[in-house]
């Protein structure tokens, strides 16, 4: 592979805005690629997929290029050509950016490193005790390293709009290549990483973009056309699009969140997906909740979590996150399930979902609700663990529990 100065440069910077100043890396990548209009697809994937693979690994080239936070412009480079030379590529003899590449050392330093699960993965020390702690040795084992491979791009076809056949008709026109997954009805896995976003089908409300895992959700809660059914924490509406299209538009889908721009942002997908029984509701005080009290024939509570399980796709997370921080979520899931599970009516249904693979997220929410006297009306129908590790997807908990009539 052939290095060009101006992509390594912006991958440099990017990593920079990441590592130093705390900024979201989809965020920061989004911004880079528009920095050239001449780039072409090679090169925004080279931007994109290099910055990722360094955040990744980030404790892990850090070791081994002997560099610490916060980062200097000549450190980023150095863990840049700790990536190139893992991967066999090259760095020109004249770039002066670049010290002269001890190759040896860094390819023994590896080997040496990756004898130790939290260098060989990649992961905080607390994050990695935490994993054993609540999964065991031998299941984190399995699963921080299936949540350290590249994420494959799952999208979801909008029923309400065509099939699962046609829209693979239609993405092949434009030269993306799918296949179906089997025990996912509306999904279709990409061969190849493209970019969907431009494609007529994403531009007519063809299809999202969404993880085979998140997609079993909205399933879950078993909706029926005609239902008052409400998505309690539906930011910008993935979830709330599916039950949309579950419910063939019939019946009223209330979504609530309480932030209004993500709010508006569903209401701009609802508008090119043809939802139209989707009436979004900021949560700006108590009342908005308690009006929706023993209505609903459903409920979802994809609950605010630790996102552990979607670190594939988020590995700057890993980062991001502190000990504190799950601690606090915890609370705030307990008080979440406790408030929304009051909108299920008397024989109503609601699923509590994380994308977490933590048991103190999940399970043990549930066990903590049903002993609650807000949950002693309920019972757990079913639950579902999805670890990344068996599916090669998102990790992901759902419970389906049950109100008596």
């Amino acid at each position: 592979m052939r290095l060009y100065r101006n992509l390594v440069f912006a991958t440099v910077d990017a990593l920079g805005e990441i590592f130093n100043e705390g900024a979201y890396a989809d965020k920061v990548i989004e911004k880079t690629l528009k920095r050239d209009k001449r780039w072409g697809a090679r090169d925004r994937s080279f931007i994109a997929e290099t910055t990722y693979d360094i955040v990744r690994w980030k404790r892990l080239y850090s070791e081994i290029a002997e560099v610490k936070a916060p980062y200097s412009r000549e450190n980023l480079f150095r863990l840049f050509a700790v990536w190139a030379t893992l991967r066999g590529i090259e760095i020109p003899t004249d770039w002066k950016q670049i010290e002269p590449v001890p190759t040896r050392r860094i390819k023994g330093k590896f080997d040496e490193l990756s004898k130790i699960r939290k260098y060989r993965e990649s992961v905080p020390d607390w994050l990695d005790e935490m994993g054993v702690q609540e999964l065991g040795e031998e299941t984190w084992e399995k699963e921080i390293h299936a949540l350290n491979e590249q994420a494959p791009v799952i999208l979801r076809v909008n029923t309400l709009k065509t099939t699962k056949e046609k829209l693979q008709q239609e993405l092949q026109k434009e030269e993306i290549e799918t296949e179906f997954l089997e025990g996912y009805p509306d999904a279709l896995q990409l061969k190849e990483r493209k970019n969907v976003f431009r494609t007529e089908a994403f531009k007519n409300g063809f299809f999202e973009v969404q993880d085979a895992s998140s997609q079993l959700v909205a399933r879950f809660l078993g909706v029926e056309p005609g239902m008052r059914v409400v998505d309690t924490c539906a930011g910008a509406g993935g979830k709330s699009l599916h039950l949309a299209a579950l419910m063939e538009n019939k019946g009223q889908l209330i979504a609530t969140d309480i932030y209004a721009n993500k709010l508006k942002e569903l209401k701009r997908r609802a508008r090119r997906a043809g939802a139209h029984n989707i009436e979004p509701r900021v949560i700006d005080s108590s009342k908005v909740v308690k009006k929706l009290y023993g209505s609903a024939d459903r409920v979802l509570i994809d609950a605010p979590c630790s996102g552990l399980g979607v670190l594939s796709r988020n590995p700057d997370a890993k980062w991001k996150l502190q000990p504190e921080f799950i601690e606090t979520i915890k609370q705030t899931q307990e008080e979440i399930l406790k408030q929304y599970s009051k909108m299920v009516k008397g024989g109503g249904k609601m699923v509590y979902a994380t994308c977490s693979v933590l048991p103190s997220e999940n399970e043990a929410q549930v066990k903590k609700f049903l002993a609650s006297e807000e949950g002693k009306d309920f019972s757990l129908a079913k639950d579902q663990k999805i670890l990344s590790s068996e599916t090669g997807f998102d990790g992901f908990y759902m419970a389906l529990l049950e109100k008596k009539k």
